[in-house]
């Protein structure tokens, strides 16, 4: 089973998500995807859920099958799940907001978290 940070990886790789990142962010970015694109170079399984998730950006199905990918290999390497997730660590906190676009950012624990944008009216949270 996929971890949080695992989850967030694969759908930022899905997403397209270095399209709205700052330079330095876009290169860790990079990096990431590269040091996984070479982890993946012998798993032809998984090499083809990394390409079809690059290929079609925001299929939650190809996000999925990627999200898989790299639990399994993250689960029988954890210090490659080390490596992405430092990696990881110098993207997340440096992606920007662009256009009329939405970073919501949350890092800890906490009983409930709410997150909003736009809110129209009335607003009760009990």
């Amino acid at each position: 089973m996929a971890d949080p940070i695992t989850t967030a990886i694969a759908a930022a790789i899905a997403g397209g998500m270095s399209q709205s990142l700052s330079d330095q962010a876009r290169a860790s970015m990079t990096a990431l995807t590269q040091r996984i694109r070479e982890k993946f170079g012998r798993r032809p399984a998984a090499k083809a859920a990394l390409d079809a998730a690059l290929d079609d950006p925001g299929s939650s199905a190809r996000a999925s099958e990627l999200v898989r990918a790299l639990a399994e290999a993250c689960e029988e390497d954890p210090e490659f799940g080390r490596q992405i997730r430092e990696l990881w660590d110098h993207v997340r906190p440096t992606a920007v907001v662009r256009d009329d676009a939405v970073v919501n950012t949350f890092d800890g624990r906490a009983d409930k978290v709410v997150q909003l944008r736009d809110v129209h009216g009335d607003l009760r949270i009990s």
